[in-house]
Protein backbone atom coordinates (compact mmCIF):
# COMPACT_ATOMS: atom_id res chain seq x y z
CA UNK A 1 0.00 0.00 0.00
CA UNK A 2 1.20 3.39 -0.70
CA UNK A 3 0.40 4.80 2.42
CA UNK A 4 3.53 2.61 3.51
CA UNK A 5 6.14 4.46 1.90
CA UNK A 6 6.50 7.72 2.94
CA UNK A 7 8.72 8.81 -0.17
CA UNK A 8 5.85 8.00 -2.51
CA UNK A 9 4.01 11.02 -3.68
CA UNK A 10 0.21 10.33 -5.15
CA UNK A 11 -1.18 13.00 -6.82
CA UNK A 12 -4.68 13.03 -8.53
CA UNK A 13 -4.97 14.45 -12.09
CA UNK A 14 -7.83 15.59 -13.72
CA UNK A 15 -9.07 12.72 -16.07
CA UNK A 16 -11.38 15.19 -18.44
CA UNK A 17 -8.74 18.08 -18.94
CA UNK A 18 -6.07 16.19 -21.14
CA UNK A 19 -3.90 19.30 -20.97
CA UNK A 20 -3.15 18.99 -17.35
CA UNK A 21 -2.73 15.47 -17.04
CA UNK A 22 1.31 14.69 -17.86
CA UNK A 23 0.51 11.54 -19.66
CA UNK A 24 -0.28 13.23 -22.52
CA UNK A 25 2.88 14.76 -22.62
CA UNK A 26 4.42 11.45 -21.74
CA UNK A 27 2.56 9.45 -25.18
CA UNK A 28 3.61 12.99 -27.48
CA UNK A 29 7.27 12.75 -26.49
CA UNK A 30 7.16 8.88 -27.01
CA UNK A 31 4.91 8.92 -30.67
CA UNK A 32 5.70 12.05 -31.72
CA UNK A 33 9.20 12.27 -30.52
CA UNK A 34 11.16 8.84 -30.15
CA UNK A 35 8.39 6.57 -32.93
CA UNK A 36 7.90 9.11 -35.33
CA UNK A 37 10.02 7.14 -37.86
CA UNK A 38 9.39 3.76 -36.91
CA UNK A 39 8.43 1.39 -39.26
CA UNK A 40 7.95 -1.95 -37.39
CA UNK A 41 7.61 -4.93 -38.75
CA UNK A 42 4.76 -6.19 -37.00
CA UNK A 43 2.19 -5.84 -34.23
CA UNK A 44 4.57 -6.96 -32.36
CA UNK A 45 7.43 -5.48 -33.14
CA UNK A 46 5.71 -2.30 -32.66
CA UNK A 47 4.29 -2.98 -29.28
CA UNK A 48 8.37 -3.58 -27.72
CA UNK A 49 9.07 -0.59 -29.09
CA UNK A 50 6.29 1.22 -27.45
CA UNK A 51 7.09 -0.38 -24.10
CA UNK A 52 10.92 -0.11 -24.71
CA UNK A 53 10.17 3.92 -24.54
CA UNK A 54 7.81 3.88 -22.00
CA UNK A 55 10.77 1.84 -19.90
CA UNK A 56 12.94 4.57 -20.82
CA UNK A 57 11.15 7.77 -19.67
CA UNK A 58 10.39 5.53 -16.57
CA UNK A 59 14.25 6.02 -15.28
CA UNK A 60 14.56 9.81 -16.70
CA UNK A 61 13.04 11.43 -13.39
CA UNK A 62 14.03 14.60 -15.32
CA UNK A 63 11.66 14.23 -18.22
CA UNK A 64 9.07 13.03 -15.76
CA UNK A 65 9.45 16.34 -13.54
CA UNK A 66 9.23 18.03 -16.62
CA UNK A 67 5.73 16.77 -17.61
CA UNK A 68 4.55 17.51 -14.65
CA UNK A 69 5.91 21.17 -14.74
CA UNK A 70 4.52 21.59 -18.07
CA UNK A 71 0.64 21.50 -16.99
CA UNK A 72 0.93 24.24 -14.53
CA UNK A 73 -0.80 22.94 -11.98
CA UNK A 74 -0.68 24.89 -8.60
CA UNK A 75 0.96 23.25 -5.83
CA UNK A 76 2.91 20.54 -8.38
CA UNK A 77 6.44 20.23 -8.66
CA UNK A 78 8.15 23.16 -10.04
CA UNK A 79 11.06 23.35 -12.44
CA UNK A 80 14.51 23.90 -10.98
Amino acid sequence: MLLDKPDVVVEDFPGSAPDLNPDKAVWGWTKYGRLANLAAENREALRDAVVEQLIEVRFRPDLLKAFICQTGLPGLLRAA
